[in-house]
């Protein structure tokens, strides 16, 4: 596990021990019960994905790696422009330490935009995926490095008991397989991140190998570092239809033209 990673769990932890001091996970849920039933994350992605590429436009203002990426950073005015441009849902980041998020994101672009969301955050615990589901969430990001097999299970079968979809970010071929058969509804969202936590090297290669032997019911979602018409080109003719982009877009004057530009 990275040192940046370590750094954000840890924080992760003590925000859920003051969410449980704030609010009991009863209320919490009688919260997220009361919410509007879901969009249909997946959904949404695969009535795109069957005349091109999927796109979750992804709205994050800075990130640890890279500091700032946009000043002007209005969620809502980019889930409209994201919408205008094509996407087929959108990726909202909800931490608050190492990206500048916040949960009200998530809110405002919902409310500006009928295209489902997902929650883009460190979740671990429980009561931060009946949190995603009282802000509004569609889906939820799980990410196999920062839990074990059981664990992501756990909280992926959660999740989907509040009618989440859910999205489970692997790295390398030991997350891949180690997540492969937990016993979830499908279809499963599978994210296959091409930069390594570790060294921050993005390989786009990295979504392509490991595609073998994957079953069916995992829709792949290739992340990070598509930034060319090219580079959806390449994962087009590999069969991956899903895409997560942000940063490329985020940096643009329109990102939803961007977008447009991007996917044709």
């Amino acid at each position: 596990m990275s040192d940046i990673l370590e750094t954000i769990l840890a924080r992760k932890r003590e925000e859920i021990a003051a969410l449980q001091a704030r609010i009991d996970i009863g209320t919490l849920e009688r919260i997220a019960l009361a919410q509007p039933a879901p969009r249909g994350f997946a959904a949404a992605l695969t009535a795109k994905a069957a005349t091109g590429a999927a796109v979750i436009a992804e709205i994050k203002k800075a990130s640890p790696s890279k500091g700032l990426i946009r000043a002007d950073f209005n969620p809502g005015w980019l889930a409209e422009d994201y919408a205008r441009g094509g996407a087929a849902t959108l990726s909202v980041l909800t931490d608050r330490d190492f990206f500048q998020g916040h949960d009200d994101y998530l809110v405002e672009a919902r409310q500006h935009t009928a295209l489902p969301a997902i929650r883009k955050d460190f979740l671990i615990d429980e009561m931060q995926i009946v949190e995603a589901r009282a802000i509004g969430a569609d889906c939820v990001l799980l990410i196999a490095a920062a839990l074990a097999p059981s664990r992501l299970g756990e909280l992926a079968r959660l999740a989907q008991e509040l009618e989440m979809d859910v999205l489970i970010e692997v790295h390398d071929r030991a997350e891949r397989d180690a997540m492969i058969g937990l016993d979830l509804r499908q279809p499963v969202l599978l994210g296959i991140n091409n930069r390594n936590l570790r060294t921050f090297e993005t390989r786009l290669e990295t979504t392509i190998e490991l595609l073998d032997g994957i079953p069916a019911g995992y829709d792949v979602v290739t992340e990070s570092g598509i930034g060319t018409p090219a580079d959806v080109r390449t994962m087009l003719s590999a069969g991956v239809r899903r895409f997560l982009i942000g940063e490329s877009l985020m940096r643009q004057p329109s990102p939803g033209d961007a977008l447009k530009q991007l996917i044709g």
